[in-house]
């Protein structure tokens, strides 16, 4: 099959991203990076070097690859991701701090489950390419397989207690389901042990209820669990229209938790505003729009599940993160994509994107299927 260019279009949108990103944290850490390092610059040194600059290499080379040699190592990826996803059950690896999902490896924080995420995209791709609609739609073929391959997913990670990163899985496996043509039936049942198996991890979890019950009140323990929330919407309320200017955050002062993670967006809207903070949804927004024409013009389909599981995956994460900071969700603690620190996340994310662009050199002039 004849290769075309990929899609800049795409990939412009990312690398506006990226290069906002750096300087969003260059600004948010600032001080937080001096108290604990010295160094205000830090966090800005540990993305650039550890996480954008090898990315980007990571994402040219997966651009050079073709859909038939993504098809080639796609039956591995399975046991590639059980195998990430219990790393951190190992022993002298898993962290002493945050959910069970990250490491230390040579005195590196890792996030298996970050990589693991794009192992799963393209085996269940090549899973569900393998089979016809008919045997999508039925039990024994496509239903129960499915059903017990993201239920051993879901079970590695609500054992490392991260159900932030198990939602955007299952949100991601649910939509490539969806696209092979999923049985409604069958989509009403999963949906209905999802939410009975989030109500269990709700019960058997207090920080989870604690969390769940500050999202319905928040002005319930402002100094206690509701402080994150309340700091956080502090910010985006006294960002106004315009901001107050970048690098005049106030909350960055150890005030607002987390803002080189999943706080971030808050110092963005503080310090630059609405329309800004606008701007940054909409190139999210484009993102999701340019990976799913890339999936609708995609003739084969593995490809087309692919792209769809990564722009699922991307602009599902997007949208927990801005949405718990806003308090339309509860919080979660998943960064948001190229802008967070964070450099398991941004390698993992550059490479799904490198994969995505490489779909659209053989996508882009393909008649979508009807």
């Amino acid at each position: 099959m004849r290769r075309h260019q990929p899609d800049y279009a795409m990939l412009a949108v990312v690398a506006g991203l990226l290069v906002f990103g750096l300087v969003m944290l260059t600004s948010a850490t600032g001080p937080t990076a001096f108290q604990k390092f010295g160094d205000s610059y830090h966090y800005f040194k540990r993305q650039l070097f550890f996480g954008v600059l090898p990315g980007l290499v990571l994402l040219l080379l997966c651009l050079r690859l073709t859909v038939d040699r993504m098809k080639q190592v796609a039956p591995f990826m399975l046991p590639a991701a059980a195998l990430l996803l219990c790393l951190g059950f190992i022993p002298g690896l898993r962290a002493d701090y945050g959910s069970g999902s990250w490491i230390n490896l040579f005195g590196a924080s890792l996030q298996p489950s970050e990589l693991a995420k794009l192992c799963l995209i393209l085996y269940f791709a090549w899973w569900f390419a393998r089979r016809d609609e008919e045997a999508i739609k039925g039990f024994w073929t496509g239903f129960l397989p499915f059903t017990i391959s993201i239920a051993i997913v879901v079970a590695l990670m609500m054992l490392q207690s991260d159900l932030g990163t198990t939602s955007v899985i299952v949100a991601f496996l649910f939509a490539m389901y969806i696209a092979a043509g999923a049985s409604l039936k069958h989509l009403g049942a999963l949906f209905a042990a999802g939410f009975a198996m989030f109500l269990v991890f709700i019960k058997i979890a207090p920080y989870r209820a604690a969390r769940l019950e500050i999202f319905l009140r928040p002005d319930l323990d402002p100094q206690g669990v509701g402080y994150h929330i309340n700091q956080a919407r502090l910010a985006i309320g006294s960002g106004g229209w315009f901001g107050l200017g970048l690098g005049k955050s106030r909350q960055k002062f150890q005030y607002l938790p987390e803002v080189a993670g999943d706080s971030i967006f808050a110092i963005v809207s503080e310090e630059l505003g609405f329309l800004v903070s606008a701007a940054v949804i909409l190139a999210f927004l484009l993102f999701v729009r340019y990976g799913l024409k890339i999936a609708e013009r995609s003739a084969d389909p593995f490809a087309r599940y692919a792209a769809v599981g990564i722009t699922v995956w991307i602009g599902f994460q997007a949208a927990l993160n801005i949405s718990a900071m806003v308090g339309l969700m509860p919080l979660t603690g998943v960064p948001l994509p190229f802008v967070s620190h964070g450099g398991s996340a941004m390698l993992a994310n550059l490479m799904a994107v490198g994969i995505l662009a490489s779909l659209s050199r053989e996508a882009r002039h393909q008649v979508p299927r009807k």
